[in-house]
């Protein structure tokens, strides 16, 4: 590929190469028309010309070396079997800026191996963070018996969470997986819904259906549903029960009243592991600014031993780029 060079940022202007010893995958590295190189380009401000094995890198000093630290993790990725995507680049991008990149993605092994992956395997795919705060939620999901997932829509809170609660099903770590959040309107009055319970709850609980059947095949999501192994329902149905030996998860928390979530934490049984999923921003209960139930128990949890915090900002959203530029003009630069 030829095209003309990138205009280097500011800095004295720097040429590196790199070489990659697995020429076959450079294909999948680079995208269709080598999108992904033009991506790195127009994001990192460098000129990149590869020619067989060898990738020749241009632009300022700093601006090459993060190219190429961008470079090499996405070929890690590529080995691994991920797909390299637009979203992919930028969160990799986002994570190489961090100072602790180096020491979170690609800690040291014992003995001097390579370093640990964190990932969570599910029956259709394998799925690694794509930012540092997924990175350290993804830690929180392994080593904590309750963990408060905050932050904006699109960082991947409940979607990890679901993905996890898959994994821990499909080893046996857990006999059930009871997914649940409140029956709310975000701003809506939708009026009377026609069928059983199941059809009227359905419409609040899409997103975690959603997330259930990106991690397991159809049949076997309907087949665990019917047996009971997977439970989704409304947080009213919670009440009077201890939920033991199950990975629990309560999605859109900010639009529980504090009595409803302190019936629900207080639901947490013996062998159990309960992640609540909310943006304290965006609460949609009904009659004016009500108090809102993970607000009240951030304050009174905060500390609390063996309950976990990750915070997630607009800087964490991978959907696509617009979205996080969407929540920072709603939420403002500190969000």
């Amino acid at each position: 590929m030829s095209r003309k060079p990138v205009p280097a940022q500011s800095g004295e202007r720097s040429r590196v190469e790199v070489t990659f010893d697995k020429p076959q995958l450079l294909p999948q590295l680079f995208g269709e028309y080598d999108s992904n190189i033009l991506a790195l380009e127009e994001r990192l401000g460098v000129y990149i010309h590869a020619r067989g094995q060898r990738v020749v890198i241009e632009g300022s000093a700093e601006a090459v070396a993060h190219a190429r630290e961008v470079l090499q993790e996405l070929q890690a990725r590529v080995i691994r079997g991920e797909d390299i995507d637009t979203g992919l680049i930028d969160a990799v991008i986002a994570m190489s800026s961090e100072p602790m990149f180096t020491g979170i993605v690609k800690a040291d092994a014992p003995g001097g191996g390579p370093p640990p992956s964190i990932m969570i395997r599910t029956r259709k795919k394998t799925i690694v963070p794509r930012s540092v705060a997924q990175t350290h939620y993804m830690r929180e999901l392994i080593s904590n018996d309750m963990i408060f997932a905050l932050g904006p829509a699109g960082t991947g809170k409940t979607y990890l969470a679901v993905a996890q609660a898959v994994a821990q099903l499909i080893t046996g770590s857990v006999q059930r997986l009871i997914l649940s959040r409140p029956a709310v309107e975000a701003g809506e009055r939708l009026g009377f819904l026609p069928g059983d319970m199941k059809e009227k709850v359905d419409p609040y609980l899409r997103p975690i259906y959603d997330a259930l059947y990106d991690c397991l095949p159809a049949e076997q999501v309907e087949r665990r549903i019917a047996s009971g192994e997977i439970e989704i329902a409304p947080i009213a149905f919670m009440r009077g029960r201890t939920l033991a030996d199950a990975f629990v998860i309560l999605d859109e928390a900010q639009n529980t009243t504090p009595a409803q979530m302190k019936m629900f934490l207080t639901r947490f049984g013996a062998n159990s592991r309960m992640v609540i999923c909310g943006d304290p921003k965006q609460v949609d209960l009904p009659g004016g600014p009500p108090a809102s139930g993970l607000t009240d128990a951030i304050g009174r949890l905060d500390g609390v031993d063996g309950i976990a915090f990750s915070w997630f900002t607009a800087a964490d959203v991978v959907r696509h780029p617009i979205v996080g530029r969407i929540v920072q003009a709603y939420e403002g630069p500190d969000a």
